[in-house]
C-alpha cells in the first residue's frame, strides 16, 4: 500500500502483552512536519492534518505492533474513528495502541492525542491469516 503521508510512526514503548488481559499494547510518535503534501491543499492559508491521514498513522503503527500470536494480519475495516481535534503543523501525534482478539479477528483500538489534548479515536479489524 502507498501513502501520500510522510510521517512516520516512531516507537515510545515496544509492542508487549498486558499480563493476564490477553490483550497486546503499544505507544508510538508521530511528528507532523509542515512539509506533509496534503497542507498545499488542505488548506493553504490555514493547514490541517485531514483526519484519513491520522487514520493512516494510526494504521501503520497498528501493523508495527501485531502481537506475534495473531500471525500474518491483513486490515479488513475500520470499525469506527471519530475527530475530536484539528492537527495542525508541528504537532506530534501521540497513539496509544490496544490489540485484543475478537474471534476469527484481532481489534485494534487506538487512542490519539496532541499536546493540546485528544485528537481522534479509531477501531481497526483486522482478518487473521492473511499476509499483505
Amino acid at each position: 500500500m502507498t501513502t501520500a503521508v510522510r510521517a512516520r510512526p516512531r516507537t515510545v514503548r515496544e509492542p508487549g502483552p498486558d499480563t493476564g488481559t490477553g490483550k497486546w499494547s503499544a505507544r508510538y510518535a508521530v511528528p507532523v512536519g509542515a512539509d506533509e503534501p496534503v497542507f498545499a491543499g488542505h488548506y493553504p492559508d490555514f493547514p490541517i492534518f485531514p483526519g484519513v491521514c491520522v487514520l493512516e498513522c494510526v494504521r501503520t503503527a497498528a501493523e508495527g505492533s501485531v502481537p506475534p500470536e495473531a500471525g500474518p494480519v491483513r486490515l479488513a475495516s475500520v470499525e469506527a474513528g471519530r475527530f475530536l481535534a484539528a492537527v495542525h503543523p508541528g504537532d506530534v501525534l501521540d497513539i496509544e495502541l490496544v490489540w485484543e482478539p475478537r474471534g476469527a479477528h484481532w481489534r485494534c483500538t487506538a487512542k490519539v492525542t496532541t499536546g493540546r489534548g485528544p485528537a481522534a479515536s479509531a477501531r481497526l479489524r483486522y482478518r487473521v491469516g492473511v499476509a499483505r
